[in-house]
């Protein structure tokens, strides 16, 4: 059973409301945090809870959303409060009620917005996570290697360590250690990234704007975004069309997006195991027949 008003007072003081009585009710969906809903009088909150040892987790996720935030151009949850409270990590959020879809045209503009503010290197001011993978966001001068090393060789480096076939351990070193061919006349510049857009973590609040949540952010390839728009999903053709109008897309987008997929597979595969390793392989072997 969880004690709710120490927290509650907490951010009563913080925000300097009045403290009612205190009401919190658990959210389903998640399968890396608990999820509630922590209301005392006409406030409202979104609390993730998870392991004490996972705090920088949380805090990661704070910097990812004060990045967003400080970009202008896509609605975030605001951050109120992130630290430990009893046995609990916490990550104390503003409640923000979803309706439904965003308007994919707000969308693809305003994402091609938040893809217009850049670095000068690629990476992020700390490390982070995908899923509940570590995710290394080490600052590197070149893309290429950023994404060899800290992208898809980790992947691979786990994977080995997770007992995975050799053959798709020894086809992704290969293709890793070949990946310039993929990058032929195209340079990246450090944009800031989401880093985890698929669909389950964006939304419309009740006025009909874009809000994206739960990021994994750091600065690289604008089309790495927009891969994992279409890993487990698809926005639309529009979406596409209508983003490009105010950020282009390379025409080898098509071979890269699967190349930036495959690391987010290869994580599922390290995670959740089944059919994962699988498609994974399967891209490898796609990419790799390319580089001939």
């Amino acid at each position: 059973m969880i004690d709710w008003t120490p927290l509650a007072a907490k951010l009563a003081a913080q925000l300097q409301i009045p403290l009612h009585e205190v009401r919190a009710a658990p959210i389903p969906g998640g399968n890396i945090n608990r999820a509630f809903r922590l209301e005392f009088g006409a406030a409202r909150f979104f609390v993730k809870l998870n392991r004490i040892e996972r705090l920088s987790m949380f805090v990661a996720e704070e910097a990812g959303l004060a990045a967003i935030r400080r970009s202008r151009t896509i609605r975030v949850p605001e951050v109120y409060l992130t630290g430990d409270e009893g046995d609990h990590a916490c990550i104390v959020m503003e409640h923000i009620d979803l309706a439904g879809a965003p308007d994919r045209d707000l969308l693809a503009r305003q994402l091609a917005a938040m893809h217009g503010c850049f670095h000068d290197r690629f990476g992020f001011d700390c490390d982070n996570t995908i899923g509940s993978t570590p995710q290394i966001n080490a600052f590197t001068d070149d893309w290429i290697e950023f994404w060899r090393q800290h992208r898809l060789g980790y992947q691979l480096r786990l994977a080995r360590q997770n007992g995975c076939d050799s053959r798709l351990i020894d086809s992704g070193n290969r293709l890793a250690e070949n990946l310039a061919p993929l990058f032929d006349g195209y340079r990246p510049r450090p944009s800031l990234l989401h880093g985890d857009l698929w669909s389950g973590n964006q939304g419309a609040d009740d006025a009909g704007n874009p809000v994206i949540f739960d990021p994994a952010c750091y600065f690289g390839d604008h089309q790495a975004d927009l891969a994992m728009m279409e890993l487990f999903g698809h926005p639309g053709e529009r979406f596409f069309a209508v983003y490009h109008e105010h950020f282009p897309i390379d025409d080898g987008y098509p071979l890269r997006r699967d190349l930036y997929n495959l690391y987010h597979l290869l994580n599922h595969a390290n995670l959740f195991g089944g059919s994962y390793a699988a498609q994974s392989q399967r891209l490898i072997d796609h990419l790799l027949a390319q580089l001939h």
